[in-house]
């Protein structure tokens, strides 16, 4: 590779608003836009992609404009989503030691970015994370999502300890996004959910039900099994929470208003649902009827119906967001796929995807529309290696993998009527990178 690995050499630091442009070809009527956080260089590049053939063009922060550079954003972006209308762009910044200049230290916070007409990015104020706990220990963000209306950013933060050593549980922050990207945390955040075992909780990943569901008529191919006319979006909104150290996700009841959750919890107890071994990432279909989970250690994925308004179900007695398992669920990762992690279902309702972490794939599932259930749909395909991140654009036509050990992203363009991933030659990125968002 053109330049140095990892974060050891003694680079240029540039401030956090000086990003290197080399050009822009995009032209939002033809072309798709993709964002990568890297962590070589602590920079988020912008790739232009056509959305016919896919052809690739670097927009801004290539690998040969910040081979000599690192610490561009002082430290190292991870987890990264954009609004639905693709305006703004947040991600994860862990605060890095080798990014320390004299007294100022680097920080962990929510970078805010402006995204350009023309596909760049501009980086905006880096806003910090309420602390967790009666010792008001600080956080440690893992993953962000973001609710379908583009009102709410949600973070899970990892369990950690404070300064005597004494375990603290993990938590979800939650912000409320302004008109102008901006980020104001919410009253009571972070959350923590009650245990109910020996083992603090470990949140690794949050997913929320929708609001908004998808348009009739989605690029022009095929519908959302919810897109028929007359179909009303939710009213009630739900979170749930991986606890990768307890096996078992938490609901919250989120306030459509304010952001604030609240524990299902209490009189009508409804206690954590288990999970497989070592769950780490969970998504809800954007119909609002199933949530999944992928179970690293058991290397399968658990499929659950929410009891809802929506698609009222066998067994649930009230529209609580309470989760039912599917029949003969969890459902077995195939082939060579090893290491289920990260998993997004596609736009439309009709399929799982999910890295294997330790098997550098990707395995599609196909979901069943009344039960939930997941069939095994093709062999599992290549990415790169050590892959992180999966991104699918909202027309359901093209999806991204990180390749952290590779330095690259994986590109397939989807048939949607089937699912089945086609790749695309691998796009060069600067060195680590972790989080992919894409429009």
């Amino acid at each position: 590779m053109s330049k140095r690995l990892g974060l050891l050499g003694v680079g240029v630091l540039v401030s956090i608003g000086l990003l290197v442009a080399c050009g822009s070809n995009y032209n939002s009527s033809s072309d798709g836009l993709f964002l990568v956080g890297s962590q070589g260089s602590g920079v988020i590049e912008t790739f232009s992609f056509n959305l016919n053939s896919g052809h690739v063009s670097p927009i801004a922060n290539s690998p040969n404009d910040t081979a000599a550079k690192t610490c561009i954003l002082k430290g190292l972006p991870s987890s990264l989503v954009m609004d639905p209308k693709g305006a703004y762009a947040y991600t994860i910044i862990n605060a890095n030691s080798a990014c320390d200049t004299g007294t100022t230290k680097s920080t962990t916070g929510i970078q805010v970015s402006k995204v350009s007409s023309d596909g760049s990015v501009t980086a905006g104020s880096l806003v910090g994370l309420n602390a967790a706990g009666p010792s008001q220990v600080p956080v440690v963000p893992n993953t962000l999502a973001m609710d379908s209306a583009g009102k709410f950013l949600f973070v899970a933060n990892h369990q950690t300890s404070d300064s005597s050593g004494v375990a603290v549980s993990g938590s979800i922050s939650v912000f409320t996004i302004g008109s102008d990207g901006n980020l104001t945390e919410v009253a009571g955040s972070p959350f923590i959910p009650a245990s109910t075992n020996s083992t603090l909780p470990d949140i690794v990943s949050v997913a929320v039900t929708p609001t908004v569901l998808p348009a009739n008529g989605i690029s022009g191919i095929q519908n959302a099994v919810c897109s028929s006319p007359g179909n009303t979006a939710p009213t009630s909104e739900f979170l749930y929470a991986v606890d990768t150290a307890g096996d078992q996700l938490f609901e919250f009841q989120v306030d459509t208003s304010s952001g604030v959750l609240t524990a299902m919890t209490g009189p009508n107890l409804l206690p954590p649902f288990a999970t497989g071994v070592v769950p780490v990432g969970v998504a809800v279909d954007p119909c609002d009827r199933f949530v999944y989970v992928s179970n690293s250690q058991s290397n399968s994925v658990s499929a659950y119906t929410i009891c809802n308004a929506v698609q009222p179900a066998a067994g649930c007695p009230v529209a609580d967001g309470s989760l039912l398992p599917v029949s003969k669920s969890p459902f077995a990762l195939t082939g060579n796929a090893n290491g289920a992690g990260p998993l997004v279902v596609d736009p439309f309702g009709n399929s799982v995807y999910v890295l294997g972490t330790l098997s550098n794939t990707i395995s599609l599932l196909r979901i069943s529309a009344v039960s939930g259930s997941l069939t095994v749909s093709v062999t599992p395909i290549a990415t790169g290696a050590s892959p992180r991140s999966i991104a699918i654009r909202s027309d359901d036509t093209w999806l991204f993998v990180t390749n952290y050990g590779a330095a690259t992203v994986s590109q397939y363009s989807i048939t949607p009527a089937t699912g089945v991933l086609d790749a695309k030659p691998a796009v060069t990125t600067d060195n680590n990178p972790w989080g992919v968002a894409v429009k």
